[in-house]
């Protein structure tokens, strides 16, 4: 390894495909549990909590052009449900494909494409560094379109009641007194017209304390 590679092959997502070779059509198949790293998934909805494992089957392909690598990833993912906010755990499997260019590919029989086409293509190429490919970006891509962006703890989850907030699926008969709003306006004006009576009765019977005292 040149000890210049900015690539560090401690790290558990970097992968040294120098046993693969460059022959055209060899095949290497890899197995391996590694930590998650931070993030992985849907920052604020669901993702692999991190450093909790994550297992990675790989194929390596050797083609003209580099190594094509073609795995799954399986681990657990948490968050919680979109509806009744209870927190909830999901088998994650993300399926991924990924081309990583050697870096003189071009020299070795590609079709060499216009100047800006060129520069394009190689915004959204990934190449390999001295032989060795970072899985972790191909990892976080293949994460975030194979979990939901709102998950639910079950498909039929009932939510929370919007007027309390209580959780629907603990009380199936949960369910408030509904008063037509056609009626509540009148129902405070009755209030009011009550609270006016009675204020009305006390100055009566005050009146008529008073009456009985002068009689006397």
């Amino acid at each position: 390894m040149a000890p210049n590679a900015r690539l560090d092959h401690r790290n558990p997502l970097v992968f040294d495909t120098h046993e693969l070779g460059r022959r055209p059509g060899a095949l290497q198949r890899l197995a391996r549990s590694v930590d998650a790293p931070k993030d992985l998934g849907i920052q604020g909805v669901i993702g692999v909590p991190e450093g909790a494992p994550v297992e990675l089957e790989l194929r390596l392909e050797s083609v003209m052009e580099g190594v094509l690598v073609t795995g799954t990833a399986r681990a657990r993912a948490e968050g919680e449900c979109v509806r009744c906010l209870e927190p909830l755990e999901l088998a994650l499997e993300a399926d991924f494909q990924e081309m990583f260019s050697y870096p003189d590919a071009d020299d070795r029989g590609r079709v060499k494409a216009e100047p800006v086409d060129d520069a394009e293509d190689d915004e959204d190429r990934l190449f390999l560094e001295d032989g060795m490919f970072d899985l972790e970006p191909v990892l976080r891509d293949a994460a975030v379109l194979a979990l939901p962006m709102q998950p639910v703890c079950q498909d039929d989850c009932p939510g929370l009641c919007s007027e309390c907030g209580a959780r629907l699926a603990d009380d199936p008969d949960h369910h408030h007194d509904a008063t037509d709003i056609r009626w509540a306006a009148l129902q405070g004006l009755a209030g009011s017209l009550g609270d006016g009576e009675k204020d009305e009765m006390s100055g009566a019977e005050a009146e008529a304390g008073v009456d009985e005292k002068q009689e006397k």
